[in-house]
């Protein structure tokens, strides 16, 4: 008895070493010659700008403002163009971002295109905000960062054009 005993136990931990070395001499196999998912994530930066845009809800209108302490209009696209997985540096003021990219249909507009109003002199560019592809823009209005509606009467009215600034 004693003897069949040794041998069960002797048995089993050979058992065990055998199946640890080939799962492992498996998985060499497996690692080496098998086929490698080559698959890469791709960020949407239209996408990913708008996001970043509505991380700063809230935050409050600051006449020439360029920091989250307080954005005017232009200080806000531009910042979050540079934060954004873009790192896109954009021009400082609307007039100035007005004349970077692509000009695009409102019909055309992706997520991260930059939207342009005259609130001020009549067809004149003086503000700009992020498109968020819902027929909503994220910018900085006197009550400070807010998602709005573009077919609202006064933005509606506004609207100059759009540009593309990221492909």
């Amino acid at each position: 008895m004693f003897f069949g005993g040794v041998i069960i136990t002797l048995s089993s931990r050979i058992s065990k070493f055998v199946l640890t070395v080939f799962s492992m001499l498996a998985l060499f196999v497996a690692f080496t010659f098998g086929h490698a998912s080559n698959a890469k994530a791709s960020v949407n930066y239209g996408e990913e700008v708008s996001q970043v845009a509505k991380r700063y809800l809230n935050t409050p209108y600051k006449w020439g403002g360029t920091t989250p302490k307080g954005f005017d209009a232009s200080g806000f696209t531009q910042y979050v163009y540079k934060k954004a997985a873009t790192k896109k540096e954009i021009p400082r003021t609307s007039t100035l971002q007005y004349k970077e990219g692509k000009s695009i249909k409102q019909k055309q507009l992706n997520q991260g295109d930059l939207v342009f109003y005259a609130t001020g002199k009549k067809g004149v560019v003086s503000f700009v905000a992020i498109y968020n592809g819902d027929g909503t823009f994220t910018g900085v209005t006197m009550d400070g960062v807010k998602v709005v509606k573009m077919n609202g009467k006064y933005w509606k009215d506004r609207y100059i054009g759009a540009k593309r600034i990221i492909k």
